[in-house]
């Protein structure tokens, strides 16, 4: 009876011995298991950490530095590594725009082209006008205006654009037509290197003979600007003085134009995909130049932290004074920067909750790279290659679909644009203690939607787009040159929009046209189907299938019925 007690208790004493090994295996599991999901999550995202490490080194060198009062030349020592990374980034969104929109709109049909496109600009005109009335909105609600702030700065400011006043400006009409001529280029090549606009010169100098020409072809435009050339103030403060009689003429100033190039490569792509199997190798060439660039771009992003904190400390160190120009504008800075937080965490979110039925926080959190890019480099066009990458291998939104929307929006879908320019020509005209009535509010609503989509993605393009506004209103175009002390800092965060709406357009279009797509993969299969086929055999003069293969054979088989003999 002992030994079978003794028994037992050494078998119990046992079991707890394997139970207790058990529980530590499982314990040493599950750290193992925690650990390696920590170090996946680095991993996954170890490219946004350097890019975010990049930014605050940006800031911290920048503002570190400040007090130290840096000569022209060290400034542009720390500014020159920034310089070379953006030099980098727009060498490459040329071929890739030009790649992207061959292959993607040669993979699909004219229909489904058509259909893409009809999407995408609705969407892309009605989140323009959504931003457009939200800054309108907080403008009115705010009043970040104040025509009662007089300041020695204020007056400093606004004391060498008293020549503007006289000067003509472009309307408009004169915007949309230059738009119109931009699509259409005269020659795919200039377009590669210049863009077409309108400029206003005297039609006559009196006194001036023999300078005519010359003065008809300046490239300077006749507006406001923080780099005029001397001809061109010269030739403001002359019409000062004496009536001038201006006459409107078309010139090219330096630039790719990205709505030519757009264009055409969207209709060689779509009329390249409807020639069958002889643009296959035109397609194919074209989808391996964008594979190139792809990897072109996986080794420069190895380069953002330097780069983004060279022309974020740069940016910085070369402002006059920062602090002092935040607090003068600070209630047009917050009013900018609410209707940027509103739009990207409630109004996007939305859109994406009610297409998709998924969670758009997610999404927005994949593409946290390219909107440090974004604003950092103040261009959305500089962070096409980033976007790119993280759409296609982050997101998985459907290559197709990206390489169509991404480069158009990147040149007409401009929210964060229409948002600034709402709120800039509301401010303005309470500045000038204007009072706007209900039509030139709208004409401020419409305005700012039309000439955002006209907007180049450039660094301050919209501050010329914002005379075409100030214009319409009848507001003194003197006070805009009060932003450009601070549209170093509001054009990074009106980027961020730009750029999210295009990503948002691309997911939004994607799940539209699932259908199509899926339609567009099995015809797309047996076209690939047909086109091995056809390559591999064709037709002698006899008619009979033989192969394109060098040093081949065909085999004809035939095969006869025995027949029987009874």
């Amino acid at each position: 009876m002992c030994s079978v007690y003794e028994m037992a208790q050494s078998q119990q004493s046992f079991l707890k011995q394997e139970a207790g090994q058990l529980s530590r295996e499982d314990t040493l599991l599950k750290m193992a298991d925690h650990r390696s999901s920590w170090s996946r999550v680095l991993a996954d995202n170890k490219l946004i950490l350097i890019t975010l490490s990049g930014v605050l080194l940006g800031v911290i060198i920048g503002f570190t530095f400040r007090p130290l009062g840096l000569s022209s030349d060290s400034l542009m020592l720390i500014a020159y590594p920034g310089e070379l990374f953006m030099r980098v980034l727009k060498l490459m969104i040329l071929p890739l725009v030009i790649a992207s929109l061959i292959s993607g709109s040669s993979s699909l049909n004219a229909k489904l082209n058509g259909k893409i496109a009809l999407r995408t600009f609705v969407y892309f005109l009605t989140t323009s006008l959504l931003n457009a009335i939200l800054g309108t909105t907080l403008a009115l609600i705010i009043h970040p205006g104040n025509p009662t702030a007089e300041s020695a700065a204020h007056t400093e400011l606004l004391r060498d654009t008293t020549p503007l006043s006289k000067a003509k400006t472009v309307s408009l009409m004169d915007s949309v037509l230059d738009l119109g001529r931009n699509i259409f280029p005269d020659n795919i090549f200039q377009a590669a290197l210049q863009q077409a606009h309108t400029v206003y010169v005297p039609k006559e100098l009196p006194g001036m003979v023999g300078n005519d020409t010359e003065l008809s072809h300046t490239s300077a435009p006749v507006m406001a600007s923080s780099s005029a050339s001397a001809s061109s103030v010269n030739l403001m403060e002359w019409s000062a003085e004496q009536n001038v009689e201006w006459i409107r003429i078309v010139e090219y100033r330096s630039g790719t134009n990205s709505l030519g190039i757009v264009f055409f490569c969207l209709v060689f792509g779509t009329l390249l995909g409807t020639i069958g199997r002889k643009g296959y190798v035109v397609v194919q060439f074209f989808s391996a130049i964008f594979d190139v660039i792809m990897k072109m771009v996986t080794g420069v992003m190895w380069l953002t932290p330097i780069g983004i904190s060279s022309v974020i400390a740069g940016k910085i160190l070369s402002v006059d004074d920062v602090g002092f120009v935040m607090t003068q504008l600070a209630w047009f800075i917050f009013t900018i920067a609410l209707g940027v937080f509103l739009y990207q965490w409630i109004i996007l979110q939305a859109i994406y909750f009610v297409f998709l039925r998924k969670n758009p926080f997610r999404f927005y959190l994949g593409l946290v790279q390219p909107i440090l890019t974004g604003f950092a480099t103040a261009s959305t066009a500089a962070a096409l290659p980033l976007t790119f990458r993280c759409m296609n291998e982050r997101l998985k939104i459907d290559s197709r679909i990206t390489r169509f929307v991404l480069p158009i929006g990147c040149n007409i879908n401009m929210d964060g644009t229409a948002l600034f320019i709402a709120v800039a020509s509301i401010f303005i005209a309470q500045m000038s203690n204007m009072s706007l009535n209900v039509g030139q509010v709208v004409t401020v609503v419409l305005t700012s939607t039309a000439a955002s989509m006209s907007s180049a993605s450039i660094p301050s393009a919209a501050l010329v787009l914002l005379l075409i506004a100030l214009s319409a209103i009848d507001a003194p175009i003197n006070n805009a040159t009060l932003l450009f002390a601070i549209d170093w800092f509001v054009d990074r965060i009106r980027t961020t929009n730009n750029l999210l709406g295009d990503c948002y357009a691309a997911a939004v279009v994607e799940h539209l046209s699932r259908n199509e797509l899926k339609i567009s993969d099995i015809d797309a299969y047996y076209k690939d189907d047909d086109i091995t086929s056809d390559d591999q055999c064709e037709q002698d003069v006899n008619g009979k299938r033989k192969l394109s293969f060098p040093n081949s054979v065909i085999l004809n088989v035939e095969v006869s019925t025995p027949v029987s003999n009874t």
